[in-house]
């Protein structure tokens, strides 16, 4: 009995601690009352706009307003960033990562730089580091040149947003071959073709006297890249690692017979003529 009692008591006064709200939620509710009026008379009011429309252009009306939903929604679903890594590559020996210092820091980092890990970073070209205003950054990356380590381009590739072959055109010659091969897988590849990937051929240490010009490096690579076409077409298509060929079937192969555009340029790293680089980038990444 005396634990009933004890119940009761701390009953009441739960019931004495409830009561100052019950007052209050009373308060609450006859000031809300004039909304709830408020709310069902603009409720009636657009249901008799509503039956004044004549269907069809109450249909039409529900939906523009779903389709304008819907394609915002897939615009924000599928609106990507446009790509702003710029590649450099090209044979071992070509100057990428003094062009990379060049680009970067506006210094050559005292001559030849050999990598053999891929080089990158984020910035505003130090041509452009004065500039005032909104200036987007590159995000550059140098990929070593050596033939082991080709296979490293193709990380960066989904992302590119152009590429910067380096060919060295004091030692064009003895290299030709080579640098021929590199840049005939890299137009052929998937990401390259199908994204259309700018490819800008730069015939860096233009400062020597004895180096090639762009016109010659030029046409001696599409003479060269035309003997590749022809022996890697006689090969089966089991042994050809290539995703896609090159040219135009019985015509001589030209850098314009190819889906992305394909352009030459002279520039020298060690010096700081990289002006037409720095122009190809920007027209790959909009400022």
């Amino acid at each position: 009995m005396a634990g009933m009692e004890q119940w009761k008591g701390q009953l009441e006064q739960l019931k004495r601690q409830l009561e100052p709200w019950k007052d209050q939620l009373e308060q609450l509710k006859s000031q809300l009352e004039p909304w709830k009026n408020q709310l069902e008379q603009w409720l009636h009011q657009a249901i008799e706009y509503l039956n004044q429309i004549p269907p069809i252009q109450l249909y039409a009306a529900i939906a523009v307003l779903l389709i304008s939903t819907l394609l915002l929604l897939f615009t924000r679903l599928f609106k990507r960033t446009k790509p702003n890594t710029i590649v450099l590559t090209g044979l071992s020996g070509s100057g990428k990562t003094v062009l990379f210092y060049q680009l970067r820091d506006g210094s050559s980092h005292q001559g030849t730089v050999t990598s053999m890990e891929p080089n990158e970073g984020t910035f505003v070209l130090n041509s452009e580091s004065n500039k005032k205003g909104k200036i987007k950054p590159v995000h550059l990356v140098d990929v070593p040149g050596h033939s082991r380590l080709w296979p490293k381009l193709d990380e960066f590739l989904p992302q590119a947003a152009g590429i910067v072959f380096l060919v060295d055109s004091l030692e064009f010659l003895p290299n030709l071959r080579s640098a021929s091969e590199y840049l005939y897988d890299i137009l052929t590849k998937a990401d390259v073709v199908k994204k259309k990937i700018p490819v800008l051929i730069c015939c860096n240490k233009c400062e020597k006297v004895t180096s090639h010009s762009k016109d010659f490096i030029k046409k001696q690579m599409e003479k060269e890249i035309d003997k590749l076409r022809a022996s890697r077409s006689a090969i089966s298509a089991a042994d050809i690692s290539n995703d896609f060929t090159l040219g135009v079937p019985g015509e001589a192969f030209a850098f314009s017979q190819c889906r992305n555009k394909v352009t030459t340029a002279e520039s020298s790293g060690l010096i700081g003529e990289v002006a037409p680089v720095e122009q190809f980038i920007r027209e790959c990444v909009k400022p």
